[in-house]
């Protein structure tokens, strides 16, 4: 006699209802995960961003602070004023070319020294340590040192002095520019050095010995092979740059105060004055908006680019 198994006793039918969670459980269980971290998103940023947004359309100064739910309402007047009265045009110029020339030096700068510390060799770690000094310095130290260096009678200009030349005035006047994109270039290449070291290490070895098997050279690898798989930590690291280049306040106000000399009056440190010198707080507001949509021209791209990057690599497979 034949006898048939039922299928509640077959071994990978209990097997596959055992594994295979509720639907609800599947659904609500990262809900609870992400409750915490959503209500400090909400408490930390959404407010105080909508909060910004309405006062950037409220005549918010000194004389209405106490009641600034009573503000008179200017509509769009704070943002005609903040692009036709005020250095903000100027400002985003020196901003954005700030930010790029920073990012031009710091990304090939980064490169060089992870391939120079990515294989094993007597001291490495110690170099790799002395590389993230100027990252691991609190920023406040960066910029008060350099200060220091870069007074007329500093340690910079007499440098210079020894080599022939004339002594610069660099926390003033043109030469101020050509300072600030130094001492964030000192300041940021290492973050760029981390990424794109984490990026060498993600390359496998069986790589590195198909090509040597191939017969390519050193120079044929760093193109094939090691600069192919850096593409996405690099870009990254220049995204997460310019980012935090736009948005440095304290270099730029510790180096040069506040008012900045106009060649330096970068975007957050006008916004500043105009808040908390000149007490325009719907003014501020709207430049702060304006420096969020600043900020998220990048992103977009970086997130347009990387979606078209995941695209091209599905329809590969």
């Amino acid at each position: 006699m034949v006898t048939e198994t039922s299928t509640t006793t077959r071994p990978d039918v209990v097997a596959a209802k055992v594994r295979r969670p509720t639907g609800r459980r599947r659904r609500d269980r990262p809900l609870w995960f992400l409750l915490p971290g959503g209500v400090m998103m909400i408490a930390v940023v959404v407010i105080p961003f909508l909060l910004a947004i309405y006062i950037s359309f409220t005549d918010l100064d000194q004389y209405t602070l106490r009641q600034w739910l009573e503000a008179p309402f200017v509509g769009l007047q704070n943002y005609v004023d903040a692009i036709t009265q005020t250095a903000l045009l100027r400002s985003i110029w020196i901003t954005v070319s700030f930010s790029l020339i920073t990012m031009v030096l710091t990304v090939p700068i980064g490169v060089l020294a992870a391939l120079v510390t990515q294989n094993a060799y007597r001291g490495r770690a110690v170099i790799r340590s002395l590389f993230l000094v100027p990252y691991v310095l609190p920023l406040f130290v960066v910029a008060s040192v350099w200060r220091t260096m870069l007074q007329p009678d500093g340690a910079v200009n007499s440098i210079i002095g020894l080599l022939g030349g004339d002594g610069v005035l660099w926390l003033n006047g043109p030469a101020s520019y050509w300072a600030l994109i130094l001492v964030q270039t000192w300041n940021g290449w290492p973050f760029v050095y981390l990424l794109a070291l984490a990026g060498l290490q993600a390359i496998s070895i069986e790589e590195y010995e198909a090509a040597t098997l191939d017969g390519a050279t050193w120079s044929q690898k760093l193109r094939y092979v090691v600069l192919p798989q850096l593409k996405g930590p690099v870009a990254l690291a220049a995204l997460l740059g310019i980012l935090n280049h736009i948005n440095n306040f304290s270099l730029a106000y510790v180096l040069f105060g506040a008012p900045a000399p106009a060649d330096v009056n970068v975007l957050p440190v006008l916004t500043y004055v105009t808040s908390f010198q000149s007490f325009r707080f719907g003014l501020s507001a709207a430049m702060a908006v304006i420096s969020l949509i600043l900020i998220l021209i990048p992103l977009l791209i970086y997130l347009r680019v990387a979606r078209l990057d995941v695209h091209d690599e599905g329809g590969r497979r």
